[in-house]
């Protein structure tokens, strides 16, 4: 975390730090993050951005972080030593996506301790479960309309949990506990192969 501060110049300070990675285009809810700069930067933590992709919103995230210096700090480019970099030191990762097949920073988000902001849509919807939903099994924040509105909501959510260490701690661990890899879908798959044997009445 005081490496990834130290990369993009900002202050080392308690405020949760935010990451964004991705390719700068409406699928990945740039348009979203880009009518709430304002407004994040506004917010009691720190927005550091990777990307690049449409020229409207790379002008748009360049605009935000010349405004809120010390606040907002981006970087236009696609760099994937730095995208893990931010993985692994942002206290959250915000992906608003419009929509999402599947999915991968927000798993790489759950393996590094990173807690999650999401939309509720197809591979994000799949991996994260609401924190607030479910307090037992939550992982992350999740929020279903697509509109500023929703997003603002679910950072707010998750500030709010920030502030609550102990149970921040708890979504963090949760979240690294999970299992993504081939070796559970596999272990799904053979388990799926074998009810189906046993309802022909068949043996491996």
């Amino acid at each position: 975390r005081r490496d990834l501060l130290a990369e993009f110049g900002l202050p080392d300070e308690e405020e949760p730090l935010i990451g964004i990675i991705g390719r700068l285009t409406v699928q990945k809810g740039f348009d979203l993050i880009e009518q709430a700069g304002d407004w994040l930067a506004a917010q009691p933590l720190r927005l550091v951005i990777l990307g690049s992709g449409e020229r409207r919103y790379e002008e748009a995230i360049e605009e935000l972080g010349r405004k809120y210096p010390g606040r907002v700090a981006i970087r236009v480019a696609h760099d994937n030593a730095l995208a893990h970099k931010i993985e692994a030191g942002a206290d959250a990762y915000l992906m608003p996506s419009r929509y999402e097949p599947c999915g991968l920073n927000q798993i790489y988000s759950l393996k590094y301790g990173t807690v999650p902001v999401v939309r509720n849509t197809g591979g994000l919807a799949d991996t994260v479960k609401d924190a607030d939903a479910d307090p037992a099994a939550g992982t992350g924040f999740v929020f279903n309309d697509y509109d500023p509105g929703a997003m603002k909501d679910a950072v707010s959510r998750a500030l709010a949990a920030f502030a609550d260490r102990p149970r921040w701690e708890g979504i963090v661990r949760r979240g690294m506990e999970k299992d993504f890899s081939w070796e559970a879908s596999a272990r799904q798959y053979v388990d799926l192969y074998e009810k189906a044997l046993r309802k022909r009445g068949r043996k491996w």
